[in-house]
């Protein structure tokens, strides 16, 4: 099941998971009422799956860590960042193609 390597990011693990890593991050803000956000759910499963062992991917519940939502500035979602040494390198706001993400990531490996 794709959904197993999307790794899910908390208030209390985002400064270990995902500014401390030693890979490149995607991270999906996203929120369980939020339409959009479920639409691009099977587009973060699949990157997941295709960048293991090259790149983390996972979602912070905008609602369960506001902390992590308000530092970074996430005004809407679902908001995608990319991470690298601990810095935001690369976002997208709305709904974005596979391909789109895919480039996105892919130009920080």
């Amino acid at each position: 099941m794709a959904a197993e390597s999307v790794l899910n990011f908390t208030d209390a693990s985002f400064d270990s998971d995902v500014l401390q890593s030693s890979t490149p991050v995607l991270v999906d803000y996203w929120a369980s009422w939020c339409a959009p956000c479920r639409m691009l759910s099977p587009t973060i499963d699949a990157l997941a799956e295709e960048f293991v062992g090259k790149a983390k991917v996972g979602k912070v519940n905008v609602d369960e860590n506001p902390q992590t939502s308000q530092k970074f500035g996430v005004r809407s979602i679902p908001t995608i960042m990319i991470f690298k040494g601990g810095q935001v390198v690369d976002q997208a706001v709305g709904v974005q193609s596979k391909e789109a993400l895919k480039a996105l990531l892919t130009k920080h490996l």
